[in-house]
């Protein structure tokens, strides 16, 4: 059957052929163009920083995250860095230790973006103790005013010593075995001048300002917090253009394995370097930077060019082999491939556009990352590359060498075809079933959330997790804390300082959540309550209780309004800390249903429970936008899929055929998942939509070569031989060596990029063995079950 005929049969058959003839007959100009347009993008390229933030994990309009932003300069900070200064040898009541906790002190108190009144130890005058005397109640610093570290002797040490002990500050400020000693500061996003803070520079101040400035053989710093965390994640993530660099030599190295062409080879992974350029100066010219957790979306979107390059050069060497000129096959893979190759990515596009649907800046961020490259792809990959590939030459009798060596590879394709006789149909179709079964069943109480403890993007031994390790066994508080806000209306300027009942209300939640499994303790605003309560009636244990008269009150009030973190002076808002001994998804979820079961059962008229600030907080916040987010964001994914696929075939069969098999490959992933202990995360989420657009790619490619050869009246069974004949051997290649590739970052110092290379790797090849099997099987059952009444249309291909 000759072209004429096909366009007759083609919808769009005015536009495709005048498209082609304007491009190969002005090659010149549209390769200038693309090569100007190229430089200019690499000029604003070259500028891209890596840029990490706080607020930009912060999910908008969620409960907790309105709660911490209203009371942020109230509570304890969620950006906050702990500082440990750790005697190797003996404890820290000796004068070089404690002069040593001295400045490291000082040095924080002075580093940039630093809340100073934020900043506590014991050689700051917010940690005093509180003390009965004969004169009545007094609160000294820790360390007294006339104490300089040069005038420190034992008797003054001793003195320190004990009132830290007295104070209750052992477990907190100081470690339990008096080893060490704790300095926390909080963190402003934001100079004076409203600049935002480089997380990445910042780490950089943190390791030579303080860490090799005060650590020797003599003491140890150990340094915690987000600005710390994200900053060795950065520091991690730039070794990944290392990975990056391998997978790219390995990804081609096996492209000239499969074409035995140098020219060729350079032209699919040049077309996808061109779009990464592209994608890298777009960014910048948005004013975006490159987030150390988004970091490999760029080159996993380069994987996806990869697998579009190695189609085309498929489509142009079979045509070579067929007696075309190399233009006049380059002319035929990009008409026979440009409808299949941009449903393919605008549906991948459509896919990472979904990521908007999650309110969190960094996600959304991430999704426009993602979808920039993916819509450049539509012209590197589709349009460029057949363009240049149809100014190359080749050498005579290669192209069929080559097509004599794809059927060589392709002879155990029919084999594999026979799965679509129809005897062996029902056994696929039966096997498919079951694994979509267990596999939704295995999968079905994945955790949302981080499933370790420490920072879950590093590895155990990373000295991040070892720092926080070695902190948590040494403290009594949790290095992970929720805070809940009791909130009171105060109208006019009032002062509700005497509400006796809020103290008492308080104190039964605190006694309903100091038993739930994860809180390690509490502190608030009643428990402060009970303790100057106490103190103030000579340290009689009878008085260890909320003060019932309202004068008494609101006197303790007035004490407790001194210590930082735990009330506003007008006792419109008092808090409960909750120490957590972790930050999973499990302990945090279960304080978090507890908090609310408590909220929901028992209230007090005029009192709001808030949820919830604190570091815990927001990454409840996060994981519950995340599960929120996931089925809606999902669906429409493979709605869009579902209805691009219908625009461009006008057939529910193809609906069906291209979409169930990629939904049993989710599953699977998502089963995947579990097994390995990877937690659904803003990390991992986005790797499930990427290998849904993986999978879609495979499943239009066959698809257009089975519909192709049923439009030709061949019958179903035949149609999908000659479909995984053509291009099975291409797509089984593309999906072994994206997978080669991505499992090099197995071997990454960040855990978060081992297992997105691990999982990739599966879901690579998990989509390919779908489409190779159980699509055509589906295909051909749905053919038999419900026959046509129609003959099927040519849609975007023509016949060579």
């Amino acid at each position: 059957m000759n072209s004429s005929l096909n366009l007759k049969q083609n919808p769009v058959r005015g536009v495709l052929p005048r498209i082609e003839q304007w491009l190969f007959s002005h090659r010149l100009l549209t390769l200038a163009s693309l090569a100007l347009f190229t430089v200019g993008m690499a000029w604003f390229a070259v500028q891209l920083r890596m840029e990490a933030g706080f607020e930009k994990q912060l999910p908008i309009g969620h409960e907790y995250i309105e709660t911490f932003e209203t009371y942020r300069n109230d509570l304890l900070g969620a950006n906050r860095l702990t500082v440990v200064v750790k005697a190797h040898q003996g404890t820290i009541w000796s004068q070089p230790a404690l002069k040593r906790l001295y400045d490291v002190t000082q040095a924080l108190i002075f580093l940039p973006n630093v809340s100073r009144s934020s900043v506590r130890s014991l050689w700051t005058p917010n940690a005093f103790v509180n003390e009965i005397t004969e004169e009545g109640f007094r609160a000294d610093p820790l360390v007294p005013g006339t104490v300089t570290p040069e005038s420190l002797d034992e008797a003054s040490i001793a003195m320190i010593a004990n009132s830290t002990a007295q104070g209750g500050f052992i477990g907190t400020l100081v470690a339990r075995d008096q080893s060490s000693a704790m300095i926390t500061v909080d963190l402003n996003e934001f100079d004076a001048t409203g600049q935002r803070l480089d997380y990445v520079a910042y780490n950089q101040v943190l390791e030579q300002q303080i860490r090799r400035q005060f650590e020797d053989q003599d003491f140890e710093i150990q340094i915690i917090g987000f600005a710390k965390q994200i900053g060795d994640i950065a520091v991690g993530a730039s070794a990944v253009l290392e990975f990056c660099l391998l997978a790219l030599l390995l990804t081609a190295a096996a492209v000239y394995w499969y074409c035995h062409s140098l020219r060729f080879t350079l032209l699919a992974v040049g077309c996808s370097l061109v779009s990464l350029i592209w994608q890298f100066g777009a960014l910048r010219l948005l004013g975006y930077g490159l987030d150390p957790l988004a970091v490999l979306v760029p080159f996993l979107v380069f994987a996806i060019g990869v697998s579009h390059g190695v189609q085309q050069i498929n489509f142009i060497v079979r045509e070579i082999a067929c007696g075309k000129s190399v233009e006049g096959a380059a002319r035929a893979s990009f008409s026979g491939l440009l409808i299949p190759g941009t449903l393919a990515l605008v549906t991948a596009f459509v896919s990472f556009v979904t990521l908007l649907l999650i309110p969190i800046p960094m996600v959304r961020e991430l999704a426009i990352t993602a979808s920039l490259g993916v819509a450049f792809k539509i012209v590197t990959n589709l349009v460029m590359l057949p363009v240049v590939a149809s100014m190359l030459s080749v050498q005579d009798g290669y192209a069929a060498a080559e097509e004599v060596s794809r059927q060589r590879r392709a002879r155990w394709l029919h084999g594999l075809a026979r799965l679509s006789v129809w005897h062996n149909v029902r056994w696929v179709l039966g096997m498919a079933v079951l694994i979509f079964v267990t596999a939704a069943w295995q999968s079905h109480d994945r955790v949302v959330g981080s499933l370790q403890a420490g920072a879950p993007e590093l590895r155990e031994d990373a000295r991040f997790n070892r720092d926080a390790l070695s902190i948590a066994s040494h403290y009594d508080i949790g290095l992970d804390w929720l805070s809940v806000v009791f909130e009171v209306k105060v109208e006019g300027g009032a002062n509700d300082c005497e509400n006796v009942a809020l103290g008492q209300y308080q104190d039964r939640f605190v006694w309903a959540m100091q038993g739930v499994p994860g809180v390690v303790s509490v502190t608030s605003f009643s428990n402060s309550l009970r303790q100057f309560n106490e103190g103030y009636n000579e340290g009689n244990p009878k008085m260890n209780a909320v003060p019932i008269d309202p004068t008494n009150y609101s006197s303790m009030a007035a004490e407790v309004a001194r210590v930082p973190g735990m009330m506003r002076p007008d006792c419109s808002m008092t808090a409960v800390h909750l120490f957590l001994a972790d930050h999973k998804a499990t302990t945090i979820h279960r304080v978090i249903a507890a908090a609310k079961a408590f909220r929901s059962q028992f209230t007090q008229p005029g009192v709001s429970v808030r949820l919830a600030s604190g570091n815990a907080g927001v990454i409840a916040a996060i994981n519950e936008e995340v599960e929120r987010s996931e089925l809606p964001m999902m669906l429409y994914v493979y709605g869009a899929i579902a209805l691009l696929v219908f625009v461009v075939y006008r057939d529910w069969r193809a609906v069906l055929v291209c979409c169930l098999p990629l939904t049993l490959g989710t599953f699977i992933g998502y089963w995947f998942m579990k097994e390995l202990q990877i937690g659904l995360t803003i990390a991992t989420l986005p790797v499930m939509v990427l290998a849904v657009g993986i999978g879609v790619d495979y499943a239009f490619y066959i698809y257009n070569r089975l519909q192709l050869h049923q439009a030709l009246g061949q019958p179903i069974t035949k149609a999908v031989e000659h479909a995984l004949l053509e291009v099975g051997v291409a797509t089984i290649f593309t999906a072994i060596t994206l997978a080669v590739g991505v499992a090099t970052w197995a071997f990454s110092d960040l855990k978060f990029q081992a297992d997105m290379g691990k999982l990739l790797a599966f879901m690579f090849l998990v989509n390919m063995i779908m489409a190779m099997t159980v699509l055509p099987a589906f295909a051909v059952w749905l053919e038999r079950t419900f026959p046509r009444r129609r003959p099927v249309r040519l849609i975007g291909s023509l016949v060579h």
